[in-house]
């Protein structure tokens, strides 16, 4: 197993790796829209969205791959109401076929962040 990490995405802040990558597999941790120059989350979810969306690239792009690698994409929210324009973000970013996906309100993410996204490639 190989950690990847880039400093074009913010730094994990736990005990976890930006990703890892076994054998032609990529498993990338959870994205917040934290800003990875700043350290700053901007208020409102399409800002936010568009941070996770550039800080998996730039972790993609660490791996030599891109979004047309990607498998899975799991989407955590923290309002429902957005889901129309987290699909409108996504088909901008992923093209068919479109990888597998589930999208999950939930209560809090970490730093009180809007959204939170993970995905798994394969080379």
């Amino acid at each position: 197993m190989q950690s990847i990490n880039t400093h074009r995405a913010p730094a994990a802040i736990g005990p976890y790796s930006q990703a890892v990558m076994m054998n032609n597999a990529l498993f990338i941790s959870g994205q917040l829209g934290i800003d990875p120059n700043s350290g700053q989350m901007p208020e409102g979810f399409e800002a936010q969205a568009q941070i996770v969306l550039a800080n998996l690239k730039a972790i993609l792009e660490a791996a030599g791959m891109s979004f047309a690698h990607v498998v899975k994409v799991t989407v955590f929210l923290k309002d429902m109401d957005n889901f129309a324009l987290l699909n409108e973000l996504y088909s901008r970013t992923f093209s068919s076929p479109y990888p597998a996906r589930e999208a999950i309100e939930v209560a809090r993410l970490p730093k009180d962040g809007l959204i939170e996204i993970s995905v798994i490639a394969m080379k």
